[in-house]
């Protein structure tokens, strides 16, 4: 009972304080502005470098969790476009809908497999971050610039996915695990900027939670919610059995699929002209709800342990 209390208290207390904070404290737009381009383009890359270069990556069974991983998203992307259509949404909002069934708050993840599994889980969740970050990054592209431009420029959707910087820190790991981990004196450092990343993101992302548009079309916010909390893990855990991939494995993929859609999405909906508000409701509701089915997922899947 201690070992669940000590990974979700932290987790849903810290984004309780981030809103606290926004509320109170810290109500200009401008410092979590800061503060999330700090964590995105140095803190988590960070952490996910550390994670992969000291572990030997011919023991992970990268095959088979790449080939759930990017089988549920699949089913994910095709799911969440019918089921747009099926609630009589346009394009835009169909936008918001995919992002909240396949897209995920690594911060979470990353948070809740290191306080339960510790290195051997925040190395399988910096593989897990690897193998969705760039096919969720290429779907949503794909998904904006067709209803924008009605065609997708591959090279533009190319440079876009590689440029991203977790990405770049997922290469850097496999290469520094390639070579014998960390460079003395520099492993230091750059692991102690990886572990700032949890704190400040989950911070950040309690702050980005708006709260008043939840009563909006609060039956697309439950279908999509449904789909991402519910359907996608259970379609991840389907996957996993079909590979035959082992209990640790299948409990980080699983665990990062039935994550909340992450709080970046509402900056790409208002960005690349999907339906901001109602991103901005979904991505609240997932997280309110989030609170009672992780720990559920958590349970069982820490039978298979």
């Amino acid at each position: 009972m201690t070992q669940w209390l000590n990974a979700f208290l932290p987790i849903f207390g810290l984004l309780a304080l981030g809103a606290v904070l926004r509320r109170h404290l810290l109500p200009n737009d401008v410092v979590w502005a800061g503060m999330e381009r700090l964590i995105f383009w140095v803190l988590l890359p960070c952490l996910v470098a550390t994670a992969l270069s000291g572990v030997d990556l011919g023991n992970l069974p990268v095959g088979g969790m790449a080939v759930a991983i990017w089988g549920a998203l699949g089913f994910g992307t095709v799911t969440a476009v019918l089921l747009s259509r099926l609630l009589g949404e346009g394009h835009a909002a169909m936008t918001s809908v995919l992002q909240g069934g396949i897209r995920f708050n690594n911060l979470m993840g990353f948070a809740i497999a290191g306080a339960v599994w510790g290195q051997a889980g925040l190395a399988l969740a910096a593989v897990a971050t690897g193998l969705i970050v760039p096919v969720v990054q290429a779907i949503s592209t794909i998904a904006f610039a067709w209803g924008a431009e009605g065609r997708v420029r591959p090279w533009r959707m190319l440079r876009q996915v590689f440029a991203n910087p977790l990405i770049i820190a997922v290469l850097a790991g496999f290469l520094l695990s390639a070579l014998g981990g960390m460079p003395p004196g520099i492993g230091p450092m750059v692991r102690n900027l990886g572990q700032a990343s949890v704190a400040l993101g989950l911070l950040c992302v309690g702050a980005a939670l708006t709260p008043q548009g939840l009563t909006s079309r609060p039956l697309t916010q439950a279908a999509t919610a449904a789909l991402k909390l519910v359907v996608m893990p259970a379609v991840t855990w389907l996957f996993c059995a079909a590979m035959g991939i082992g209990p640790m494995p299948t409990v980080i993929a699983v665990l990062f699929m039935a994550l909340p859609t992450a709080a970046t999405s509402y900056v790409m909906a208002r960005a690349m002209g999907g339906d901001a508000p109602l991103m901005a409701a979904i991505t609240t509701s997932e997280h309110a709800l989030s609170l009672l089915t992780l720990p559920v997922w958590l349970f069982l899947l820490g039978r298979m342990l």
